[in-house]
């Protein structure tokens, strides 16, 4: 499958400990790159993140956002140390009896460092269901990728049907053309005076239509276009190599052009290097 490097996707989690939602959105880049941000008390995922990413994305410039709302904690149950509790009133009994006088505040047993505390929220846990429910996050992302990489590559089979259309127009005018060079030679050389060698004048014909026929062109356009629709059908990542092959079209429709000679095949060069800068910005989005 061919896949887009632009794709967004939004997935949010919810349990007991609270809510998350993950975002992950991504643009073009040359490369992988890939930006976290993430609550400070969950930045020890960070490195399975960027891991998790690699295996599964090739190029493009992601950004990952993590937003998490913990419960509120009013309603938890209070958890008493005992040991500490017991020790703190053996030590205030024996001040009063040493002292003679004074009472015991129960108030400030209890707001003693670590007598009561609240159930604390297990980060660890939160952290696996944190990495799953991101598992699901580049899946949505990854489809999204997809649905992209099919528009696009639709795009680029009509461009291609669009270069066999010049194609066939070049090659339908060539003979025409090459006719209508070689009667205007001819003429030409009828207009001189004097004997002219029939070998010499071949010789002419043959470097004239050297130079101006475009046939081994048109056949390396063809070939190109055959290429290029092998590697949409075999998909994945093949952005660079589609790239290489726009370079390769480029320099066929520059030859083409060079070569014109009629207005004909002018407007066939020119439409040929429309087309081909239509689908060189569009594989720029290829991953």
């Amino acid at each position: 499958m061919i896949q887009s490097m632009t794709a967004y996707a939004r997935i949010e989690h919810k349990a007991d400990w609270g809510t998350a939602s993950w975002e992950i959105r991504s643009v073009n880049q040359r490369y992988l790159e890939t930006y976290l941000r993430l609550p400070e008390q969950f930045r020890s995922l960070e490195p399975v993140l960027r891991d998790r990413l690699r295996k599964r994305l090739h190029r493009g410039k992601v950004e990952v956002n993590l937003r998490v709302e913990l419960a509120d904690k009013a309603d938890a149950e209070l958890q008493v140390n005992k040991e500490l509790a017991k020790q703190l009133l053996g030590a205030a009994n024996w001040l009063k009896q040493e002292a003679g006088n004074g009472e015991i505040s129960l108030t400030d047993i209890l707001r003693w460092p670590g007598v009561v505390a609240t159930a604390e929220q297990d980060m660890d846990a939160i952290g696996v269901e944190l990495l799953t429910a991101f598992n699901g996050a580049v899946d949505q992302f990854i489809e999204a990728r997809g649905r992209e990489g099919d528009a696009i590559k639709a795009m680029l089979e009509t461009r291609l049907d669009a270069v066999m259309a010049q194609v066939a127009i070049v090659r339908e005018h060539m003979p025409k053309v090459m006719q209508y060079q070689r009667d205007k030679l001819t003429n030409r050389l009828a207009e001189i005076q004097g004997e002219l060698d029939p070998a010499r004048i071949e010789q002419e014909m043959v470097l004239l239509a050297q130079k101006q026929d475009v046939a081994e062109e048109m056949d390396r356009l063809e070939a190109h276009v055959t290429e290029a629709r092998r590697i949409l059908k075999k998909g994945g990542a093949e952005g660079r190599r589609m790239d290489f092959m726009m370079q390769e079209f480029n320099r066929e429709s520059n030859t083409l052009a060079s070569k014109s000679i009629s207005s004909e095949v002018t407007a066939a060069a020119v439409e040929l290097k429309v087309v081909i800068e239509q689908m060189r910005e569009q594989i720029q989005n290829m991953e």
